[in-house]
């Protein structure tokens, strides 16, 4: 089979492999759509540590059922089919109480990080467990499908923020997650939902999305607006979805005492805490890591049209175009947002 190979970093090239032989839990997906995510372009240059060379990255996937394993009951050759980005055991701890995103045996498709390595969906075929695929809804395309993890991340944020509806929320960065986050906090109940960056273009997308109200600003500028906003109280929320010193500490500035800041980006390693803000006005951080069981939901919220993507997706192209695509995004290209593989495009 075709396959993206990253043979290291900052080198990617299309690659003969052979087709994964499925293991008896296993099902055999031939791939139809695999989005190219924020953390897989941080992996071709090495930065995250966590797609460590060779490896065939992609984990934002649908596609169609090519074989399945001997223990498989579930599904069927031709269902069309996605699958979770995390693979859990099943049996420790965390996943008997549900918890799969925090198993102690987490593996991630497409991540090689030392402690593991799994193929990703960069490739015509991948073999993933039969208890992270799900079927689509005849009505959802293969590129949209693709979006259904980053959505479901977006959920998840959402989810553990625990909000009760009514609720007044920052969105902190205009990116792929931020613009599905901000959907969720809107199909969630929330009353107004503001969202900030420093990207002209992705809050025009935000305002067509459903933003009450984009902010071209950051740091104190933003908060001080911010407090205009709300009477000086700050907002019930913030999602944070970036990752940095300067955006959490505008984060924790801008919520109301007793607030919760949901922290979703992870771009840098560590950040400096304001503790005594923290503290003394009984601020809840709260971090969000992936998801948790909300891919049907948000197959839900997506056919339903609560939660668009398909304005979100800049381009469908074959596996061939790859490596450029990689080349554009890495090098900060403006606007593009998500890059859609499909590696049945050109195949012989």
């Amino acid at each position: 089979m075709n396959a993206l190979l990253l043979s290291e970093y900052k080198h990617l090239a299309v690659t003969t492999l052979p087709v994964p032989v499925p293991a008896p839990t296993d099902i055999l997906v031939q791939v139809a759509a695999c989005g190219i995510c924020g953390s897989d372009v941080h992996g071709f240059d090495g930065t995250s540590g966590r797609r460590i060379p060779p490896l065939v990255m992609g984990h934002e996937a649908a596609g169609i059922v090519a074989a399945i394993g001997s223990e498989v009951s579930k599904f069927a050759v031709g269902d069309r089919v996605t699958f979770d980005s995390t693979v859990y055991c099943g049996v420790c701890a965390f996943c008997r109480k549900g918890e799969i995103n925090l198993c102690d045996d987490r593996q991630v498709v497409g991540v090689s990080c030392g402690d593991y390595s799994r193929a990703g969906a960069f490739a015509e075929y991948v073999a993933v467990p039969e208890r992270i695929v799900y079927k689509l809804p005849d009505t959802l395309g293969f590129a949209e499908a693709a979006m259904l993890e980053a959505v479901s991340v977006a959920l998840h944020a959402v989810a553990v923020s625990k909000l009760e509806g009514g609720e007044t929320a920052l969105v902190i960065g205009a990116g792929m997650i931020g613009l599905l986050t901000l959907q969720a906090a809107r199909a969630a109940g929330c009353s107004r939902v503001f969202v900030a960056d420093i990207d002209a273009t992705r809050l025009k997308s935000a305002n067509e999305l459903g933003a009450d109200k984009t902010l071209l600003l950051s740091g104190a500028e933003l908060t001080k607006e911010i407090l205009n906003l709300t009477e000086g109280r700050g907002v019930d929320v913030v999602l944070e979805a970036v990752g940095r010193n300067e955006t959490i500490a505008t984060a924790i500035d801008s919520v109301r005492k007793g607030g919760t800041v949901t922290l979703i980006g992870n771009i840098t390693p560590q950040v400096n805490l304001p503790l005594q803000k923290v503290v003394s006005r009984q601020i809840r951080l709260q971090g969000s890591c992936a998801s948790c069981g909300e891919y049907p939901e948000a197959m839900k919220l997506m056919t339903s049209g609560k939660i668009r993507v398909d304005t979100l997706i800049t381009a469908v192209a074959p596996l061939s175009d790859g490596p450029s695509w990689f080349d554009r995004l890495h090098s900060g290209e403006p606007n593009l947002m998500k890059i859609v593989l499909d590696p049945r495009i050109g195949a012989r």
